[in-house]
């Protein structure tokens, strides 16, 4: 890539420089740390040249080329937010569907282009709030719905057509999916001007998150079932799967096995799905959610590295030659880990530069957390902070001027090739395992993970690592912002809803169109079109669920 005789004269100005002006500095006045490294561990350089990219045999078409060309390093299209801005994403529910629906109506008036549904823990993993182990946590840290006639209200008024929806429950996507299709019937909205995306990836749930209901094979047929449903239906419009590090990353995973867990999952459904007759060039295009944490440079150059690894593996390993499966659009989000309760002011700080790290990587969406992240769901006055942040980051900035804006720089080039090899290595060993299933299933993942989370813990302990107003730069002070509690009145106020449909619908549809559901799942059967009729009657999550608890079982986390 270099000239050799241009490499030979930097080489020789370097070791100058190192005896004569580095040297004298050193000891006169020394460096502030011992060592330095990125938050994942990889040893940072004083300074980078072209050295440092020929030492990793660097070359410019085969490593980032031209933005919206293989290996997309520089992002999935050509002018990226020159003609497309990111979407603004807004995750909220809580309460009730009522509450909620006033919440997006709000965030819609302010701005926000994506409207992602935060689910209660009971729905999240098949409970109807009048269920016994739901009391207590209805509406709690999301919405409750228990079936259409919730979301009915979610998105009352919503102007479906002109923006886009999604949720994260996992464990419910045919569910979520018919919800979707159900309320574009009943609202006359033809259901291709709609853009859904399911998140659909149970298989971080087992490692990390915890909100699934089946055993993990038939969590990952189930979630084969809603991508087959979206490409033989030919619906352009749904997003039915959206790899998903993010709560890998949140649980304590390094940087490195964020991205290498995501990868072995996405193989996971992917072959998946091929076994079903589906050509690869038919996958729609794939979209992954990361952490953009604190990080700065590593984090620009993580999504970078990834866009890059999923390329080749999608050409080298699967054979694609649609460039559409191979660039990955990704969806990073503010890590909520990294916000504190101490000095929460601090938080919108950090939301900035999560916000731009995110902008100058390439992002598709944009996801910034509330100030009160870790202090309880955020009111309407502090969720336009993070979407104001957004707005001036694009709109005032001009980091949006051009493409890949780092492209280049010889520290971003050096590091984001590690971050690949790094990457690739730790994946070849979970598929040298058997995979992400059998990963899953000896424990391995969790176990790596939970190693690195507790490196990381001793690491804020110890000082090495700083967390500004945590460990350094304390103060004692109360915390004066306005924080959201969830009137206990609604929890009361859903389970009599739920109770009053289950009295008021045709019971004697519910009953056959669970009966279909049932039959189709002992026989392996794709369980949307069932689960479609059902939703339609107001058949629950909890029913719906019930019934493939009778057949797929229910999965409990293996001791390690």
């Amino acid at each position: 890539m270099f000239d050799q005789k241009k490499l030979a004269r930097i080489e020789e100005a370097k070791k100058a420089w190192e005896e004569g002006s580095l040297k004298q500095e050193l000891q006169t006045a020394g460096e502030t740390r011992a060592k330095f490294s990125t938050e994942s561990g990889i040893a940072v350089e004083r300074t980078y040249t072209p050295l440092s990219l020929e030492d990793k045999k660097w070359d410019y078409m085969e490593d980032i080329g031209f933005p919206g060309q293989y290996p997309f390093t520089r992002g999935e299209r050509p002018l990226m937010y020159r003609s497309i801005p990111w979407l603004m994403f807004q995750y909220a529910g809580y309460g009730s569907p009522e509450q909620t629906n006033k919440l997006f109506r709000h965030s819609l008036d302010q701005g926000a282009t994506f409207l992602y549904l935060a689910l209660d823990l009971p729905t999240q993993i098949g409970y109807d709030s009048d269920h016994p182990l739901s009391r207590g946590e209805v509406g709690k840290v999301g919405v409750p719905i228990n079936s259409l006639a919730d979301i009915e209200t979610i998105y009352d008024g919503i102007p479906l057509e002109n923006i886009a929806t999604g949720t994260t429950g996992n464990a419910i996507s045919p569910i979520y999916l018919s919800w979707m299709i159900a309320l574009a019937e009943k609202r006359g909205i033809p259901f291709e001007k709609m853009r859904v995306q399911a998140q659909n990836e149970i298989l971080k749930e087992y490692i990390a998150r915890g909100t699934y209901i089946f055993p993990p094979k038939p969590g990952v047929k189930i979630a084969c079932d809603v991508i087959e449903y979206v490409i033989k239906n030919n619906l352009s419009n749904v997003q039915p799967i959206w790899y998903c590090g993010y709560h890998m990353r949140e649980g304590g995973a390094n940087l490195v096995q964020e991205l290498a867990f995501t990868l072995a999952n996405a193989v996971t459904y992917i072959e998946g799905v091929l076994s079903r007759g589906i050509g690869i060039d038919e996958l729609p295009q794939p979209r992954a959610g990361f952490v953009a944490g604190m990080d700065f440079f590593e984090e620009i150059c993580k999504s970078r590295a990834f866009r890059r690894v999923w390329a080749k593996l999608m050409k080298e390993r699967f054979g694609a030659k649609n460039e559409r499966v191979m660039a990955i659009s990704l969806h990073p989000g503010a890590s909520g880990t990294a916000y504190t309760a101490q000095q929460p002011m601090n938080n919108i700080v950090r939301g900035a530069i999560t916000a731009l790290v995110q902008a100058l990587s390439g992002a598709a969406v944009l996801a910034v957390k509330s100030m009160a992240e870790s202090l309880s769901i955020p009111t309407p006055e502090l969720m336009r902070i993070p979407l104001r942040t957004q707005q001036i980051i694009a709109e005032e900035t001009g980091v949006t001027n051009t493409v890949d804006p780092l492209a280049g720089s010889y520290y971003v080039e050096a590091l984001t090739s590690e971050i690949e090899e790094r990457v690739t290595q730790l994946f070849n060993e979970v598929e040298a395992r058997g995979g992400a299933l059998a990963a899953i299933e000896e424990g391995f993942m969790t176990g790596e993970i939970a190693k690195s989370a507790y490196q990381q813990l001793r690491q804020v302990e110890s000082g090495e690592k700083v967390v500004v107003g945590v460990n350094k730069y304390q103060v004692d002070e109360p915390i004066t912002i306005q924080l959201l509690k969830v009137d206990p009145r609604e929890e009361k106020r859903q389970i009599k809803k739920v109770k009053q449909l289950k009295k008021e619908r045709d019971n004697s549809e519910v009953r056959r169109t669970l009966n279909e559901l049932k039959d189709a799942a002992e026989k392996g059967d794709n369980l949307v079109p069932p689960t479609l009729a059902a939703v339609k009657t107001y058949a629950t999550v909890g029913e719906i669920c019930d019934v493939l608890r009778e057949v797929y079982g229910e999965y409990v986390e293996p001791s390690l």
